[in-house]
């Protein structure tokens, strides 16, 4: 049950919370963790999803049976490796990352656990790589969690390229507060939103930055 305050926006999860029900919902194993730590031994960005946010995302996948799905922003492979345990053993995850640096480190990652035949990790900025996908559609879930100016761009990709009942998730939808700015990334964000709406049926799960859920038309 809700009540005014929270369907206005506030939250009631303390860090003590969050910490305990990740362990309990959401729980490590070592790939998973040496994965959720890599940004830190590396010296990058410590961006990727939240514990909770992405055993959602390895649920979501699982109960709609995805088998081909398509992920655009891998960092470290923390992301890739949840999804791709959510796929059959005949599943394939194309997952695209612009930084090789970080390309490395994530193939360390789904190597230690055990996924790189089941995983394809593109090298290059996305816009210039999901065109030589297409090929391989329609696909059955595409992830986007990559720069934040370009999410209106990878959901017109997603629209053409994903099947009818095919999942459309995207994170950091919130744009981290900054949805209704005036800056070009946030008109972006909306036209992503905006068009989302029209093309899916779709929801934003409040997560603590947001996480877009659209089935496709």
């Amino acid at each position: 049950m809700a009540n005014p305050r929270s369907r206005g926006g506030q939250a009631y999860a303390t860090p003590a919370i969050l910490r305990w029900l990740d362990a309990l919902h959401a729980p490590h194993d070592a790939p998973l963790q040496r994965a959720f730590d890599a940004p830190g031994r590396h010296r990058m960005p410590p961006i990727q999803l939240g514990v909770s946010e992405a055993r959602l995302l390895e649920l979501l996948l699982g109960l709609s049976h995805a088998r081909h799905v398509v992920e655009i922003g891998t960092l470290a492979g923390y992301s890739a490796i949840r999804i791709a345990r959510a796929l059959p053993a005949d599943g394939r995850l194309w997952t695209i990352e612009a930084d090789p640096k970080h390309a490395a480190v994530a193939r360390e990652s789904l190597g230690e656990a055990g996924l790189s035949g089941r995983v394809t990790l593109l090298e290059g900025a996305a816009l210039g790589v999901l065109p030589s996908l297409e090929r391989d559609a329609p696909f059955d879930a595409v992830f986007i969690d990559a720069d934040k100016g370009n999410y209106d761009a990878y959901g017109r990709w997603a629209a053409k390229a994903l099947r009818p009942g095919g999942l459309l998730l995207a994170d950091n939808v919130y744009l981290f507060g900054k949805l209704m700015g005036k800056s070009a990334e946030a008109a972006a964000m909306r036209r992503f939103h905006e068009e989302s709406a029209r093309a899916f049926d779709s929801v934003c799960i409040p997560t603590p930055d947001g996480l877009l859920l659209g089935v496709k038309r």
